[in-house]
């Protein structure tokens, strides 16, 4: 069974919370000939072709990052794994709970002040609305690929999206990307656990710095307490 993927946004016409939950489809990688004759070329292709590396564990990668000037977009996608028990909130409660749980956690250790959270980066654009990207519908879905690496040049309109949003900000460079929350159950346990997928970017020159997870400790119900552990997990890792 494949897993679902769960993108939550606003209806403008009515009003109301959307859900929309699709199934994920995997790129299917192309079909190389080989020839006796072709060995150094096929040796190229290969190189060329080689999958990206898996997404980096969180520790000491962030750390160097605890004085410097952070954008945190507002957390983007939910996706539930097979086998999950029932769920304490709606995935659009989980989104919301970890736009607040981040800085809570980094003002818990003390390192939230050069940093930009979803509340400051939404005044800013109602500020400049005719200017900037709203940051809750930046175009952040390409940075869940599986096929996303390090280096990898940011597509329209996101390289846009985060030029402009730092443009706003004095001496902010880079934007940290909590694309997706990934729920998933613990054989043999209740609960289960949740998996945070950051991509950081640098928006001048519109690549991608970074791609890593951080994981909760497991929790015997799928609610609020894992959202509280992943925030406080992402702000151990940038200052240890």
């Amino acid at each position: 069974m494949a897993p679902w993927s769960v993108r939550t946004g606003s209806n403008c016409a009515a009003g109301e919370a959307t859900t929309r939950v699709d199934r994920l489809i995997f790129p299917r990688m192309p079909h190389i000939r080989t020839h006796l004759v072709a060995w150094a070329s096929l040796g190229l292709v290969a190189c060329r072709s080689s999958p990206p590396k898996p997404p980096q564990p969180s520790e000491h990668a962030l750390a160097g990052l605890a004085a410097q000037h952070v954008a945190v977009l507002p957390s983007y996608a939910v996706k539930l794994m097979p086998g999950l028990g029932a769920l304490e909130a709606k995935p659009v409660e989980f989104e919301r709970n970890l736009d607040t749980a981040i800085p809570a956690a980094f003002e818990d250790r003390g390192i939230k002040k050069a940093w930009l959270f979803p509340p400051e980066l939404r005044a800013s654009y109602r500020r400049n609305s005719s200017y900037a990207a709203d940051p809750d519908n930046f175009a952040q879905e390409p940075l869940r690929s599986p096929m996303l690496a390090v280096d990898q040049r940011l597509p329209e309109p996101l390289a846009s999206q985060v030029r402009t949003l730092v443009a706003l900000h004095d001496d902010t460079r880079l934007v940290l990307a909590p694309v997706e929350l990934k729920l998933e159950p613990i054989a043999g346990q209740p609960g289960g656990r949740g998996v945070l997928r950051l991509v950081l970017l640098d928006a001048r020159l519109s690549n991608v710095r970074w791609i890593g997870e951080i994981a909760s400790d497991p929790s015997a119900t799928l609610g609020p307490a894992i959202v509280a552990n992943v925030a406080a997990k992402l702000a151990a890792a940038v200052a240890p």
